[in-house]
């Protein structure tokens, strides 16, 4: 069973740690900066799911006149779902930055903070796009549902 858990890499050997720990003194630093660089990547993720859900809780609403629903879940709905890619994202980057850092092979990516920051700039555009599409007569009032 041991062995099954050290195979996965949940059970450390402690031969191989002291090892590591004489290759890169600062290893406990660099394990806390991961974690609370994992910690900062799950707020932006559970922010992200937020602001989804509030957009598409707090609706404009046309008209009566008008019978066609709004558009604001599907940006709500995008929202939502770059905040549960980010959890996975981030959580397969910690494991990564984990292991690295045991082997002392560690090298900062640049393609998550590339493709995190094009996301962001796509949602950002998204909102910019749905608040000046907005006819100006259908803001008529803010409703909480």
């Amino acid at each position: 069973m041991l062995s099954l858990l050290k195979s996965l890499n949940l059970v450390k050997d402690p031969k191989n740690l002291e090892q590591s720990q004489r290759r890169n003194p600062s290893r406990v630093r660099d394990h806390l900066a991961n974690e609370r660089t994992y910690l900062a990547w799950m707020r932006t993720a559970i922010s992200l799911m937020g602001f989804g859900v509030v957009i598409v809780r707090l609706r404009f609403f046309k008209p009566p006149v008008s019978t066609t629903p709004g558009n604001g879940w599907k940006l709500g709905l995008i929202f939502s779902l770059v905040g549960l890619v980010t959890v996975l994202l981030s959580t397969l980057h910690y494991f990564a930055v984990r292991h690295d850092i045991d082997e002392d092979t560690y090298e900062p990516p640049d393609r998550w903070v590339l493709l995190f920051s094009i996301a962001v700039m796509f949602l950002g555009a998204g909102i910019i796009y749905y608040v000046f599409t907005l006819p100006l007569n259908s803001v008529n009032t803010l409703v909480f549902e």
